[in-house]
């Protein structure tokens, strides 16, 4: 037991000296403590609190499709996505997940999550988030940035964590690591929040699509929102759509009441434009309608056979909401925003995952099954 303890010491030690940052600076600025994301009611909610949210949610807002520019970054008022090298201090937390990403402090305390490396997930996200906001649904704003400087961060932080943590040695490496080294991160997508605080209760964590149907639409949502947002999720092929990668968020101010306005949105669209994440022909094939002739959709036939995602049948005014939204979109939108979500450099280039047109032509494809089309009729 205790060679087997010497091994791993030694191992750990070894690979946290191949791990550690080969770049040294001094920050240019001093690095504030992190802001905390806000929880409604401080994550206290009660269940009972969160179905009444719930029961209430608004999934969309009306926009302007045609003037939306998907090419570009969101609006990055402070300015601290801007910088032709945006620098932030590591800021360690438990590894969540598949995707290779860490948390990093802004120099004005917000905490954004980088997500790093050779990932279909960074080119799917960045398309699905500003194509749903473009339609007037909710998604984190996502950013592409260049080169991202962390002060603090190993080589490869995420795999480090896994690893370091597993070795029960992760407390020496994050101490070893010299306040003024760096390591630079290219080509990332860096995630800001949906504005609003989370919902939050014990037991229940984000949404699942089978609670839409209970909303309000007196208060809530009404059914062809509903519907428009479950054709919304077809379109892009969210199969992974357990109740964590859908948030419910309060878009008001803190207050001891009811949430006035709560709006429920898809906060991981990584596993998008495919099932395969990135996959032209398979995500080419896959049709909108499981039975056209009844309006219905499903999505069984992915993984996890539906997930949270019940087969629905979709409403008339359902279909002409997306219907509009959709047809609002030109196809230089759509070429703009896989050009800048870098679908071609995902796939190095070559192939016809790397054709822009080919991805433009599929998505004209799944429009016209919805636009092109009789009524659907309940």
């Amino acid at each position: 037991m205790l060679i087997a303890s010497g091994v791993y010491l030694a191992a750990s030690v070894g690979l946290a000296a191949w791990l550690l940052p080969a770049g040294r600076e001094q920050p240019p600025f001093p690095f504030p403590p992190p802001q905390q994301k806000p929880i409604w009611k401080a994550g206290s909610a009660t269940p009972e609190e969160r179905t009444l949210a719930l029961r209430r949610a608004r999934v969309w807002t009306p926009t302007d499709v045609a003037a939306a520019d998907v090419s570009a970054n969101p609006p990055d008022p402070a300015g601290t996505l801007s910088d032709p090298i945006v620098r932030c201090r590591y800021l360690d937390e438990p590894a969540h997940g598949t995707t290779t990403k860490f948390d990093c402090v802004l120099r004005d305390g917000e905490v954004v999550k980088v997500k790093y490396g050779f990932t279909g997930e960074i080119h799917a996200e960045v398309a699905a988030s500003r194509l749903l906001s473009a339609l007037g649904f909710g998604a984190d704003r996502m950013f592409v940035i260049r080169r991202v400087r962390c002060y603090g961060c190993v080589r490869t932080p995420f795999y480090t964590a896994w690893v370091f943590d597993y070795v029960h040695a992760r407390e020496r490496l994050m101490q070893s690591v010299p306040g003024d080294s760096y390591t630079d991160f290219e080509w990332v997508a860096v995630e800001r929040r949906f504005d609003g605080s989370t919902i939050r209760a014990e037991g229940h964590e984000g949404w699942a699509w089978y609670e839409l149907e209970p909303i309000d639409a007196s208060r809530g949502a009404n059914r062809a929102e509903r519907d428009a947002l479950r054709l919304a999720a077809m379109i892009i092929a969210h199969w992974d759509n357990k109740a964590s990668n859908q948030r419910l968020v309060c878009l008001a101010a803190e207050g001891d009441g009811p949430c006035p306005n709560p709006f429920a949105y898809i906060q991981d669209l990584g596993a998008t434009f495919g099932p395969n994440k990135m996959d032209l022909a398979r995500w080419k094939a896959a049709p909108i309608w499981a039975d056209a002739a009844r309006c219905t959709v499903s999505l069984k036939s992915f993984p996890y056979h539906g997930g949270t995602f019940p087969d629905a049948q979709i409403s008339e005014a359902g279909r002409q909401l997306m219907a509009r939204q959709l047809a609002a979109l030109s196809d230089r939108q759509m070429a703009a925003l896989f050009t800048a979500a870098r679908f071609p450099e995902f796939h190095d280039g070559k192939g016809d995952g790397a054709d822009v047109n080919a991805w433009v032509q599929a998505f004209r494809d799944k429009v016209r099954q919805i636009v092109d089309r009789s009524p659907c009729v309940s």
